[in-house]
């Protein structure tokens, strides 16, 4: 299995301009704890998370200006589409992330969370009946 089977396409990433309190409205959502960084192009040069917007509090930076670019975290890690499962949490295991973008040469084109893995990994043990009428 490779990547691109498990991924989810839809992403939603922030540019290098989103402020703060954007990126933590986006995080608060609670579909995301992380999200890439792309430039004009679509390229993959960081990601801002939760604990870099704590940090970012943290240091007296103010969330209604602070941008992401200035507490991105850099560079990002990221799998490419065609790279194995393995090699998928092997990356996610060493770099103790939740969620990878995946790239096609450099290019966002989606991003895979653990429970993505996980869930394709697993038979589903459990039915929902509706009973009967």
């Amino acid at each position: 299995m490779k990547a691109r089977d498990v991924m989810n396409r839809r992403v939603t990433a922030a540019t290098p301009h989103a402020i703060g309190r954007d990126l933590a409205l986006q995080l608060l959502s609670g579909m995301y704890s992380g999200l890439p960084v792309v430039d004009a192009q679509g390229t993959v040069i960081g990601v801002v998370t939760e604990f870099d917007l704590l940090n970012a509090v943290r240091e007296g930076k103010d969330l209604q200006t602070v941008k992401a670019a200035e507490i991105m975290g850099r560079p990002a890690v990221c799998v490419e589409e065609d790279e194995t499962i393995d090699a998928v949490i092997a990356k996610m295991t060493t770099h103790h992330i939740i969620r990878v973008p995946v790239v096609r040469g450099g290019k966002l084109v989606g991003v895979i969370a653990r429970a993505d893995i996980l869930s394709r990994m697993i038979e589903p043990e459990f039915v929902t009946i509706f009973g009967g009428q």
